[in-house]
């Protein structure tokens, strides 16, 4: 795929404007290899429970190889002021918009996998221009919105070490480079463990952080509910007395959770031989559509005619663009590189936010975040959102960012 970055000079700390242009032969690719997919028989049963059924899967391909274009979000794109920077020896994407209200606060925000720079599309002009869309200019923000290593227009490493430990110090440095002396993060997803990672490091520049994916479950907890992956043992019976209904039922949906979630083992521990992702495009989205069970419910019926937060186009231009950059198969290495828990506490030693979308993986029951966050200064549960809240709800996220980080501005 090209793209156009455009600084005369380079040194390590340059900040390269950049620019997204695909190649018209490479869309024909795509969409010619859309044609050419073989398809499986249909699953067996009438309900999700063996993937992505095969007529979402076959409205995908048929939407995205006829109608589906790809140079709206492209013009999209590359109407936001993005960046390039090399960090560590690895160019990192990023888009950076900043607010016209000079009291703005720099946000950095961080997304996850299947996710993308795409899912924050609809929060920059929110959390940006507050004043536009129903808030005070005391509530705007300065955005910097990267793409992890390996994902999107990031650099792909070629070597172990891009840890999220390891990404959260390259942020800083991002924010350090572009001259924040003060700053506040968000992330869910890997988002969220790169998010809490920043609040464990706590650089001085750091003045708190939010979080709609909470790492809070207690150690012994953790460790407990990871053991039911295969299927074969049974956690929940072997829960600790003394659990509140609140705490238990949290312990049900992460059991639910790492029971359905046999793409994060593979990706943990064959990610090369994901291959099949680099070949075909419609392999590649319906390996990123079967994340969770709420969010592939959202998607089938965007295909079956009936969107809700999320269009047959939102969904497309994320799939789109890892395919376009073949990032597939280097997304999927961030699992393998990761030796944090998912859901853990983590210690963070920062102020901390805590939004709660019902539809998220873990239902943090309070008295969890209050514990895993020692200086919980914003705790609130939502009436309707998931996992990716940014995307499906962006006038929510936008009021919890907005309600979450006032208090440190």
């Amino acid at each position: 795929m090209a793209v156009k970055t455009m600084t005369p000079t380079r040194t390590t700390a340059d900040i390269r404007p950049f620019r997204i242009e695909v190649p018209e032969e490479d869309l024909r690719d795509m969409r010619r290899r859309i044609a050419a997919t073989r398809w499986p028989e249909r699953q067996t049963v009438d309900d999700q429970s063996q993937g992505v059924p095969l007529e979402t899967s076959q409205a995908l391909a048929r939407y995205w190889e006829k109608e589906y274009d790809w140079r709206r979000v492209e013009a999209r794109l590359n109407d936001l002021p993005n960046f390039v920077t090399e960090i560590d020896g690895l160019d990192i994407h990023f888009i950076h918009v900043r607010s016209r209200h000079p009291d703005a606060l720099p946000l950095v925000v961080t997304h996850g996998w299947p996710g993308s720079v795409i899912e924050q599309l609809k929060i920059i002009g929110p959390l940006t221009d507050p004043t536009s869309h129903g808030g005070s200019a005391s509530d705007a923000f300065h955005l910097v919105i990267p793409s992890m290593p390996g994902y999107g227009f990031s650099g792909k490493p070629d070597r172990s070490g891009w840890d999220p430990e390891h990404i959260a110090r390259a942020w800083t440095e991002l924010m350090r480079r572009l001259g924040y002396t003060r700053f506040v993060a968000q992330g869910g997803d890997w988002g969220a463990l790169i998010t809490d990672m920043l609040g464990v490091q706590a650089p001085p520049e750091l003045a708190g952080i939010h979080t709609n994916m909470p790492c809070v479950v207690p150690p012994e907890i953790d460790a407990l509910l990871q053991r039911g992956i295969t299927g074969v043992n049974d956690p929940l019976s072997e829960l600790p007395a003394g659990l509140s209904d609140e705490e238990r039922a949290a312990c049900e949906r992460i059991d639910f959770f790492w029971k359905h979630s046999a793409y994060a083992l593979i990706m943990t521990t064959r990610p090369q031989t994901l291959t099949a992702l680099a070949d075909s495009p419609v392999g590649l989205a319906t390996f990123m559509l079967d994340h969770d069970a709420a969010s592939l419910d959202l998607i089938c019926a965007a295909f079956a005619g009936r969107p809700g937060g999320l269009s047959p186009d939102d969904i497309l231009d994320n799939v789109s663009l890892y395919w376009l950059t073949n990032t597939g198969v280097s997304s999927a290495r961030l699992y393998a590189q990761n030796a944090l828990s998912f859901f853990a506490a983590k210690g963070v030693r920062v102020p901390a936010a805590v939004s709660q979308f019902p539809d998220e993986i873990l239902l943090a029951p309070r008295s969890w975040a209050e514990r895993a966050y020692p200086d919980l200064i914003h705790y609130h549960r939502l009436d309707r959102g998931g996992h990716f809240a940014a995307w499906e709800q962006p006038q929510l996220y936008a009021e919890e960012m907005r309600a979450a980080f006032r208090s440190l501005r």
